[in-house]
């Protein structure tokens, strides 16, 4: 069998919340590539990477916290929908969701990439920044709340 199920992609999730890094580990192929813009290196190749980088994500959190809202599971294909919660070192909280794409061979993750809902970075990002301030600034910005339509008048 190479599909992965829920209760994999849970105990996966429960692995990570606990700071389990073997049972983690465990989840993975041998030469798993994790994608997560979250990390230093962001793309951790084979176990040892994925090691090093849980290994510095643990040391940096007091509590982790994912909440499964949705999955859509296909074959050795899967989707993830998250409610991300942690809490670091000395209480900062941070909340968000993200998404996980996930390719498994053999019932094991040999492929899995986050996605996350920030602004693109460099000069994109801050075109993006200006344009939300300033839509802001002039009522343009109601139409995105479901507060009315734009004037263009």
């Amino acid at each position: 069998m190479s599909e992965i199920t829920i209760e994999q992609l849970q105990g996966l999730m429960d692995a990570f919340m606990t700071k389990d890094l073997n049972t983690l580990l465990s989840y993975f192929t041998e030469d798993a590539v994790v994608i997560d813009p979250h990390y230093p290196f962001p793309e951790m190749r084979g176990k040892a990477a994925i090691s090093a980088g849980m290994t510095w994500a643990f040391g940096n959190m007091e509590q982790p916290g994912f909440r499964l809202l949705n999955a859509w599971l296909d074959g050795e294909k899967s989707v993830i929908k998250v409610d991300t919660h942690h809490v670091f070192r000395g209480g900062k909280e941070i909340r968000y969701l993200q998404v996980f794409v996930i390719e498994t061979r053999n019932g094991l993750i040999s492929h899995l990439q986050s996605f996350v809902p920030y602004p693109p970075p460099g000069i994109s990002g801050l075109l993006t920044k200006l344009t939300r301030w300033w839509w802001s600034l002039t009522g343009k910005a109601k139409v995105f709340r479901g507060e009315g339509g734009i004037d263009n008048g």
